[in-house]
């Protein structure tokens, strides 16, 4: 919150006598719309803000911020609002690396509560693509919901990324299957996410490129193919985030 209120004041104060020739993007999350019920509707531009996570809350809070500083100051901001990125190079907090790391250490993987929470993926490119559409048209005032229209269970994609990492390491089919285990669950953990990014593409003509089931095993051979990367991350500070957020936190199979 602090972050962004910096922000907003340093680029005020540098834009001042230029604010059409300047554009302030804010890129949000779709956790701040709170959590969806199994039948409930994709989120979309003008769905109430509602978050359950101090995490969520405090993206809210800063893009209440952004909006109050276009309404009151004319600043030139808009703001988007993402579902969950998966590609190249993400840092293996997320779920998707993790799960391809520790399948290919054959390690535990630890899947929050009981899988079946439901998120919406897109690929970093066309998170890029959607991002750099709306600097290029310059949607000064304006909210966007960022997705691709596939919504996936979490045990769902664990379990295809073991069928993937198997099929390319030439293990036994179903082996790294094998490799779950059920942790605790988050508090605050919504259930469901989904997006209905049609008002981004029908009017600034933006689509999505790549689905998660045609990227996953070119991701899990890149992940595969970059070990000195990840030999690097294994061995810094990611390991003491790994065992505060997994450590004593398995319950079963």
């Amino acid at each position: 919150i602090e972050g962004t209120y910096r922000l907003l004041e340093a680029a005020k104060r540098a834009w001042q006598g230029r604010f059409e020739e300047r554009f302030f993007l804010q890129i949000s999350t779709d956790e701040v719309f709170g959590s969806l019920g199994p039948d409930d509707a994709p989120f979309v531009e003008t769905s109430p803000i509602r978050p359950n996570s101090p995490y969520a809350a405090s993206k809210a809070a800063a893009d209440h911020l952004v909006y109050s500083w276009y309404k009151t100051y004319d600043f030139p901001a808009a703001i988007s609002h993402c579902s969950n990125n998966f590609g190249p190079w993400q840092f293996p907090e997320k779920f998707i690396p993790l799960l391809i790391l520790n399948c290919m250490d054959e390690k535990e993987l630890p899947i929050y509560g009981d899988g079946r929470q439901v998120r919406d993926w897109i690929h970093v490119a066309d998170h890029c693509s959607a991002l750099m559409t709306l600097i290029r048209n310059r949607t000064v005032g304006e909210r966007y919901v960022i997705g691709s229209d596939c919504e996936e269970r979490n045990i769902d994609i664990a379990n295809a990324v073991c069928d993937q990492v198997d099929a390319v390491t030439d293990r036994e089919p179903g082996y790294s299957r094998g490799l779950l285990r059920f942790v605790e669950d988050r508090p605050g953990h919504d259930r469901r996410y989904a997006i209905d990014s049609s008002r981004l593409q029908t009017e600034l003509g933006w689509k999505p490129q790549r689905s998660l089931a045609n990227s996953l095993g070119e991701l899990v051979e890149w992940y595969i193919s970059h070990s000195d990367w990840l030999d690097k991350i294994k061995s810094g500070e990611y390991l003491t985030y790994y065992e505060q957020q997994y450590k004593n936190r398995v319950t079963g199979q």
